[in-house]
């Protein structure tokens, strides 16, 4: 299982990234959240097999039609949490 924090940077507030984000999550079977950073940025805690994974991380280098990203940083992450659907938070 392979587990990372991402975090997007651009124009990805206000543009339905993070509904599409829990559509492709889901599609994947990828767990985890998603959810608005106080700066502009959106981030995603996405856990799920190795391949899924990776394809959401390639999806987030472009995001939703409206979204502009500019950056896409990912960290791997160690927290013992299992996450048993993937949703959106605040």
């Amino acid at each position: 299982m392979k587990r990372v924090m991402i975090t997007i940077r651009g124009k990805v507030q206000g543009v339905g990234f993070r509904y599409s984000a829990l559509q492709k999550a889901n599609a994947l079977g990828v767990t985890g959240y998603v959810s608005n950073r106080d700066d502009g940025g959106v981030e995603i805690l996405a856990q799920g097999a190795f391949p899924a994974v990776d394809q959401l991380i390639h999806w987030c280098e472009t995001g939703p039609t409206n979204a502009k990203v500019d950056s896409v940083f990912v960290e791997e992450d160690e927290a013992d949490e299992i996450y048993l659907d993937f949703s959106i938070t605040v």
